[in-house]
């Protein structure tokens, strides 16, 4: 049997070694379009390789992908998290888990993963070509015809696409020609960019919690939230860019975003208390006995946007200062204007319709022999290592599928 896995990421890798351990006696041969192999894995976690997430509750880990939850959910009780981490550890890929759940190498150094996938599909005779780009899949009777640019075909009797997310739609027509339906791609996991507005100015500052809002399309999520030199960041943000991606994408990335800098804190328990610390310390200074801890910077701006001299006692604060204020620390409200991409990670939502694919073995439901598996699928996560959970899994499950004689 010749197996072909096109696309040398870590889904690709993940499915080309298992498919090599599963059947000893089968050819495989991975293709892979550019010279360089595991890109995503070398920039990945600012070079740290943010191998999985520790969360071992396949229902809640499920939950962290806007796209696949339910058909996650059956893959990760084949391979889950707990799985990666010992299938790494075994290999001598010693890992440790940061405060928020994500997982590196001890090294903190993406090469040490590479270096395990490279020696370990060495190991199992995982054939590896770069610079081959396949045109078209051609099925036949019993298996495929590859094309390549300028080469005779490849003939072979399964294939595993682990091609990684497109840019555009138009990238994913050669597998939409077999009879696969595409789900439009756009972006997930972006920053908010906020031009010309004055918070940027307060780039470094970070809230934990802060809760962000998108009032059109009647999303929220509470989380850590960074100010940046173009807007807004930090895991809240992101993971609103996530599960909003595509309606945020139908707006051309216009949109409102509303921030309560202190969390769940409601407008009139907000009022009350600051009204109280007024009535009870009219002499006293307001910066120095304000109710609620935040930045000093940042409260500096919601005071100045509120008309408020923070060197002012608090009697000689008028109510309507108060509400001002009151309406920052809530309703602080910003319009957006376009996006950034999330450090290097590239991210994108669309792909392959999960409906033509048979979660139990990855193949597709259209065409027999052809499997499926990383984030050519329709299937991403929010930040924190989910994305390269996802392709372990689906590789893992499409690479034994392959392999079944």
């Amino acid at each position: 049997m010749k197996i072909v896995i096109i696309g040398g990421g870590a889904a690709g890798f993940f499915a080309a070694i298992h498919a090599a351990s599963a059947n000893k006696d089968a050819e495989v041969l991975l293709l892979e379009k550019t010279s360089k192999l595991l890109q995503k894995v070398k920039i990945s976690g600012g070079g740290r390789c943010n191998v999985t997430n520790a969360c071992a509750d396949n229902k809640i880990l499920s939950s962290s992908y806007p796209r696949g939850e339910k058909q996650l959910k059956s893959a990760f009780a084949k391979f889950t998290t707990t799985d990666t981490i010992k299938w790494f550890e075994s290999r001598k890929v010693k890992l440790k888990t940061e405060a928020d759940g994500r997982v590196f190498p001890v090294t903190d150094d993406s090469e040490t993963v590479i270096k395990c996938l490279l020696n370990e599909a060495k190991k199992l005779k995982v054939a590896v070509e770069l610079n081959k780009e396949v045109r078209r899949i051609e099925p036949r009777e019993g298996g495929f015809n590859l094309h390549i640019a300028d080469e005779d075909p490849i003939i072979c009797d399964k294939v595993i696409v682990t091609t990684g997310g497109s840019p555009k739609s138009d990238g994913l027509n050669w597998l939409k020609t077999l009879g696969h339906e595409i789900i439009e791609t756009v972006p997930s996991l972006f920053t908010f960019n906020i031009p010309n507005n004055p918070i940027t100015e307060l780039m470094g500052v970070s809230v934990n919690p802060a809760r962000v809002k998108l009032p059109e399309i009647k999303m929220e999520y509470n989380g850590p939230v960074l100010i940046t030199h173009w807007g807004l960041s930090g895991p809240a943000v992101l993971k609103l860019s996530s599960f909003g991606a595509k309606q945020l994408a139908e707006r051309n990335y216009h949109f409102e975003v509303q921030v309560n800098w202190l969390n769940d804190k409601k407008e009139d328990a907000c009022r009350n208390e600051l009204m109280n610390i007024k009535a009870a310390n009219p002499n006293r200074q307001v910066n120095n006995l304000f109710p609620f801890k935040l930045p000093a910077r940042l409260l500096l701006f919601l005071f100045e946007k509120a008309g408020i001299d923070e060197k002012k006692r608090w009697t000689e604060i008028s109510k309507d200062a108060i509400n001002s204020l009151v309406k920052g620390l809530i309703y602080d409200t910003y319009a957006v204007q376009g996006k950034t991409g999330f450090k290097e990670e590239f991210v994108t939502c669309g792909g392959i319709s999960l409906n033509d694919i048979d979660f139990r073995n990855m193949q597709s439901k259209k065409i027999k022999g052809l499997y499926f598996a990383g984030e050519v699928l329709d299937i991403d996560g929010i930040t924190g290592g989910f994305n390269f959970q996802s392709a372990w899994t689906t590789g893992y499950i499409a690479g034994l599928g392959a392999a079944n004689k």
